[in-house]
């Protein structure tokens, strides 16, 4: 990363200077997230004929961890997997979102996030930068069952919103079926049974021609 410094949207209107150290520290790093809402991922929207982004990720897995926490394999916080989930996404505000399938994308696709997560998560008073920091490192290294729950909900989530499309991502250029089953895996690491679920909608929609099978050896 560049030595120059950053420019933060919250200095486009600076806060009062009587304001309370930790608190414009706070402000600024709530304000500099915003960024999020500009993040486009891959997948469609169901609602609407657009991508989603970011944001509308975090809070559909949010809301999927609430809804969906009674599959998982082992009894898990949901208030602290929904932290994980809505802090997972915000390196991406300065590392860009890195598609699933794009294998030449995810080559130094750590190396971009751990930078930005330095960055972005220093902006916070040094406790609470502490404790995202390792929020967000719990969720990357998947070490404790929450972790693996979110993660699971964060392969899940473009799961249902490419059945619904028809296909949506399936589509990529020389990606298959089999393709999408080995990146969807990991939901099985948490919930046998969404795993279950998942591998049925993948077969079907394979079957229907939304994804394309593996060439025959």
């Amino acid at each position: 990363m560049s030595d120059k410094r950053r420019s933060l949207l919250a200095e486009k209107t600076p806060f009062p200077d009587d304001l309370d150290e930790r608190l414009r520290a706070q402000l600024t790093f709530l304000v500099e997230v915003d960024q999020l809402k500009t993040i486009l991922r891959q997948s469609p929207l169901v609602a609407a004929d657009r991508r989603e982004n970011d944001a509308e990720h975090s809070w559909h897995l949010a809301m999927m961890v609430v809804i969906l926490a009674e599959h998982s394999d082992r009894p898990i916080d949901v208030g602290h997997t929904i932290q994980l989930v809505l802090l997972h996404d915000l390196v991406e505000i300065y590392a860009g979102d890195t598609p699933l399938y794009d294998q030449a994308a995810g080559i130094d696709q750590q190396e971009r996030e751990v930078v930005a997560a330095d960055e972005l998560f220093n902006l916070l008073p040094a406790d609470q930068a502490q404790r995202m920091r390792a929020l967000w490192d719990e969720f990357e290294e998947r070490r404790t069952s929450e972790a693996r729950f979110a993660k699971a909900m964060d392969r899940l989530q473009p799961l249902l919103l490419n059945w619904m499309a028809r296909g949506g991502t399936w589509r990529t250029p020389g990606i298959t079926a089999d393709d999408v089953r080995a990146r969807k895996a990991v939901i099985g690491d948490a919930s046998s049974s969404l795993w279950k679920a998942g591998r049925c909608l993948i077969d079907e929609g394979e079957t229907r021609g939304w994804s394309r099978s593996a060439a025959p050896q």
